[in-house]
């Protein structure tokens, strides 16, 4: 009976020892897995997630709202020049271009124009009329005659009214002129006017002078204009 007992008892000693080697093998394959399981879960935990780096891009490149974006440029503005100053201008018309009257005889008409320039306003402009003495004239003569009949034409009462036609062989200062009309700036001003010679008047040849007086300032604002004239 004890000489069965003791080969059961060398193979349990084998067993064993089989079994303590294959549990070493063991241990030494779960140390070497586990540093790697250690890197993977480090690696995973830096890494950004797909989420994160994919919302980053949009963030960065969003527009900028509008109250932060530049000033809107501005386009230059040429100004208007002012326009160029001008003058007083005057005109004087008559059929045929001069005066030719008969003593008696019927009167004849003319028209003297002003127009303003943009340069004064005027509260008075008088048109003023002269002639030199003709031959036969009674000297010192001066107004509507004797000898001749200037009238203007009164556009608000509708009649002719008797205007100064001085006849002297002097001239009159300006300053010595009063009356006349408004003229306001680009304003148009025309005026009527007819001349008669009277019967029993003088004869012939003088030129009759239109002067236009600012009779506020008393100066002559525009060059005067000299028409001819014949009395036969």
């Amino acid at each position: 009976m004890p000489a069965s007992r003791g080969p059961r008892r060398g193979l349990s000693a084998a067993a064993v020892a089989a079994v303590l080697l294959a549990g070493i093998t063991g241990c030494g394959d779960e140390a070497a897995e586990a540093p790697a399981a250690a890197s993977v879960s480090a690696s995973t935990a830096q890494s950004p997630s797909p989420s994160a780096s994919a919302s980053a891009p949009v963030t960065a490149s969003a527009p900028a709202s509008p109250s932060a974006s530049a000033p809107p440029t501005t386009r230059a503005v040429t100004p208007t020049p002012p326009p160029a100053p001008t003058r007083l201008t005057v005109a004087v018309d008559t059929r045929g271009g001069r005066l030719a009257l008969v003593r008696g005889g019927a009167p004849q008409e003319f028209t003297v124009t002003l127009r303003n320039g943009n340069s004064a306003e005027y509260r008075h402009v008088l048109v003023a009329f002269q002639m030199e003495m003709l031959v036969g004239e009674p000297g010192g003569a001066a107004g509507s005659g004797p000898g001749f009949l200037l009238e203007r034409f009164d556009p608000g009462a509708g009649t002719w009214r008797p205007a100064d036609f001085r006849i002297a062989n002097d001239a009159k200062p300006p300053s010595l002129f009063t009356g006349g009309g408004p003229l306001a700036r680009e304003a148009v001003r025309v005026e009527r006017y007819r001349l008669r010679a009277t019967a029993g008047g003088p004869t012939g040849s003088s030129p009759v002078m239109v002067s236009f007086i600012d009779t506020d300032a008393g100066r002559e604002v525009a060059a005067h204009v000299v028409l001819g004239h014949t009395t036969r």
